[in-house]
This record gives C-alpha cells, sequence and structure tokens, in this order.
C-alpha cells in the first residue's frame, strides 16, 4: 500500500523505501509497458527508466494528485517517448482510407468482458503507431487533442489510428469466433 509516509521516506531516498514502492507498483506500471511493448524485455526496460523518473521527481508531485495516478502518467509517458525518439515518421502518415465506425459498438462490448491476457494478444495484431495511440485513447483516456500533442500528429491522424486498431481487432475478434464456432461443432 502506498502512504504518504512511504512517499515521504522515497523523497529522502531510502532505498528500502523506494524497493517498497517499486515492488508495490510493479504489477500496474509492468502492465502499461506492456500494452505499448511488443516484448517483455523491453517493457521491462522501458519500465526501469518510468521508475527512475517516478524516483528523480517524486518531489514534484502535487499532493492533491493521486500518486499512482501521477506515477502511470509518467510511466506512459516515458513508453511513448521512447516510441517517439526511436520511430521512422513514415509511421505517422495518414492515408485516405475511410473510418469505418458502424461495427465498432459491437467489438467494444466484446472487449468490456474480454480477459485482459486474451485483449492483450490480440491488440498485439495492430501495428505499433495504431496500437500505441489506441491505447493512449480507449485504455489510457487520452483525448484526440492530448495524443497530438504527444504524439506529435494530428487529431485526424489520431482517430485514423484508433479506427484502424479497431478494424483489426473487429477482424481478430471475428476469426476469433470463428474458431470458436469450428471448435464447438468439431467436438
Amino acid at each position: 500500500m502506498i502512504t504518504e509516509a512511504l512517499i515521504a521516506r522515497c523523497l529522502r531516498q531510502e532505498s528500502k523505501a523506494q524497493f517498497e514502492l517499486y515492488k508495490t507498483l510493479h504489477p500496474m506500471m509492468m502492465s502499461i509497458c506492456t500494452r505499448y511493448e511488443r516484448d517483455r524485455q523491453s517493457a521491462a526496460a522501458r519500465m526501469n527508466q518510468g521508475f527512475l523518473k517516478i524516483f528523480q521527481n517524486i518531489a514534484k508531485r502535487r499532493s492533491e494528485v493521486p500518486f499512482t495516478a501521477w506515477a502511470s502518467r509518467i510511466m506512459i509517458n516515458t513508453v511513448i517517448d521512447d516510441f517517439r525518439l526511436g520511430k521512422d515518421r513514415r509511421a505517422h502518415e495518414v492515408t485516405n482510407e475511410p473510418i469505418d465506425t458502424s461495427t465498432s459498438v459491437e467489438a467494444n462490448d466484446y472487449l468490456e468482458h474480454m480477459e485482459a491476457e486474451a485483449f492483450a494478444e490480440l491488440l498485439m495484431q495492430v501495428p505499433t503507431m495504431s496500437r500505441n495511440v489506441f491505447n493512449l485513447f480507449a485504455i489510457d483516456g487520452y483525448s484526440h487533442a492530448e495524443i497530438s500533442e504527444l504524439m506529435g500528429i494530428s487529431e485526424g491522424t489520431s482517430k485514423w489510428h484508433v479506427s484502424h486498431a479497431r478494424s483489426i481487432l473487429r477482424k481478430a475478434l471475428a476469426s476469433l469466433g470463428e474458431t470458436t464456432t469450428i471448435r464447438s461443432t468439431a467436438r
């Protein structure tokens, strides 16, 4: 449990307190990083970078901001900053493909009831840029304007990436449904 006393000890740079905070936040922060990184080793590296930033900036945190929300935001920014620095700008281009929202409601309804691990596997089928924008919008609650600023893309491009990710997820869900149907009729 994260208490103000623990945070105060981290402010004094007590290594035991920092380790306790790390252990407490590790599952949540790792889940954030694995949503954005394809392999676990890269996710762990980003998470460690994020924790370093958390410890370096803990004195700058405003006390009215919940600690886990503040730490999550730092972790997301760390992963996105690394992505932005390492990727080719061509991944940011907008295509003229129209946005199809006709079946997004059914896909969203199904995704709400899906197990987190199964969803994470499906999400890995989405190209990196679209997956990252989708994560920021649909999971982490950023607006298209915030994503635009964070990722250095237009709001229209942000919307396109969310739509593109949903389209890929819909197709994956449809094939999952077909596989389930085939398995149940084969028995």
